[in-house]
């Protein structure tokens, strides 16, 4: 379990760019899962925005895809990772804090061979939980536009025009490298059968029964409602016979006046007309 913590939600981001500075080439699936339970609660969502030649577009991923999209940056070429918050914005609830900042920028350095410098900008918005842990309950990064910087010492070594002509091209797309675009891509194939892939891990069924099994499950869960609906009625009967009691207790108080009778079952009206024909004999 992460270490407790109290502090600044822009803090919080700080901690997150150390952390992402630690990573190095060894960093396994287990660095990453600890990365994100570090930082992001386990029912924690990534939402990313941003418009392509084809239109705009969004993706969102749940918690267990989360360190695979951090990890996709690093493996699509990306050296060095790390987020800029410009004049953020805290508002404060029961139980989370917002944080809105207008003017985030995702900044990255690229490898060989052009060493490139990829400045990202867009509106960031963090929903973190108000607790000790503050962990990252939402991420939603809007991108508006991205910058690609090449080091002039890299231009003035290059003498092949054709080499020059390549560096003027960018290498990402909205500040996203072809690898990540990818990783998204497939995000929306790989997100619906996470409940699959875990089900698979858990119980090490075939592909065909854990479809089945979600499946029927799934249906369960349509058809309940109904059920719970019909289990109502007996809570009202019980109610009723409850009032009928009360009633009943309200009219014996009423007629305490009427002799109790040795006999059961016998209603007040019976006893008083019997008593009151045999009065003359």
């Amino acid at each position: 379990r992460p270490t407790p913590y109290m502090g600044q939600p822009d803090y919080r981001i700080h901690e997150l760019n150390k952390r992402l500075q630690q990573r190095n080439e060894e960093s396994d699936n287990l660095w990453w899962d600890a990365f994100a339970t570090e930082f992001f609660e386990d029912d924690a969502s990534l939402t990313l925005t941003f418009c392509l030649e084809d239109g705009p577009k969004r993706y969102t991923i749940g918690r267990t895809l989360i360190p695979r999209y951090f990890r996709s940056i690093f493996e699509g070429g990306v050296t060095d990772l790390h987020y800029v918050l410009k004049y953020p914005k805290e508002s404060f609830h029961n139980t989370t804090i917002t944080l809105d900042c207008e003017q985030a920028l995702m900044v990255t350095q690229h490898g060989k061979p052009m060493f490139p410098n990829v400045i990202t900008e867009g509106r960031l918005i963090l929903e973190f939980t108000f607790d000790d842990l503050m962990r990252i309950r939402s991420w939603h990064f809007a991108i508006r536009q991205h910058r690609e910087l090449v080091p002039r010492s890299v231009i003035a070594l290059q003498q092949d025009p054709a080499m020059i002509e390549q560096m003027s091209k960018n290498i990402t797309r909205q500040g996203l490298t072809n690898y990540t675009l990818n990783f998204l891509r497939l995000c929306v194939i790989l997100e619906p059968m996470q409940e699959l892939m875990s089900r698979h891990k858990a119980y090490g069924l075939n592909p065909r029964d854990c479809l089945k099994t979600t499946l029927f499950q799934k249906w369960q869960r349509m058809v309940a409602p109904p059920g719970k609906e019909s289990a109502r009625p007996p809570s009202k009967r019980r109610k009723r016979k409850a009032s009928a009691s009360n009633n009943s207790n309200a009219g014996s108080s009423n007629s305490r006046d009427v002799p109790p009778s040795g006999k059961q079952k016998r209603s007040p009206g019976p006893q008083g007309f019997s008593l009151g024909s045999s009065v003359p004999g």
